[in-house]
């Protein structure tokens, strides 16, 4: 018996691939809101580094501070622009595109049926207008 018969009776694993498809989480977002989101996070990164340079600039008390404060209190507004855009982008998608909630047929007719239970009453049981009294109006 050499080396190679020795091995043969290990048994084989099957190949399996390197990695397995799983349905994702969360459905993937509309293109003109994932547009806006995108647009909004590099506002938001080149923001931030602004700042970064402004604070750091001021801090050497390089002539760059002033010029770098004013370039990040307008990218500030810019990105808060940019913030809103995706609310208001994600906000229009719904109300065009989004799930339309409409009762259905029979659900109208349920409620149909227990507002005239509620104006009925009980069976012998006088209307409820009338227990509460004559109307604001009424002459008296």
């Amino acid at each position: 018996m050499d080396a190679m018969d020795k091995d043969r009776d290990i048994p084989q694993r099957a190949v399996r691939p390197l990695w397995t498809e799983e349905p994702a989480r969360r459905r993937r977002l509309p293109d003109p809101v994932r547009t806006a989101a995108v647009r909004a996070v590099i506002i938001v990164a080149v923001t931030l580094v602004q700042a970064m340079i402004a604070v750091l600039s001021a801090l050497a008390d390089s002539w760059l501070a002033f010029p770098s404060v004013l370039t990040t209190v307008g990218s500030t507004v810019l990105a808060t622009w940019g913030v809103l855009d995706v609310w208001v982008t994600r906000q229009v998608w719904n109300q065009r595109y989004g799930v339309v909630s409409r009762p259905s047929s029979t659900a109208r007719q349920l409620r149909r049926q227990r507002r005239r239970a509620r104006k009925a009453g009980p069976v012998g049981a006088p209307p409820r207008s009338a227990e509460r009294g004559p109307a604001r109006g009424a002459a008296a």
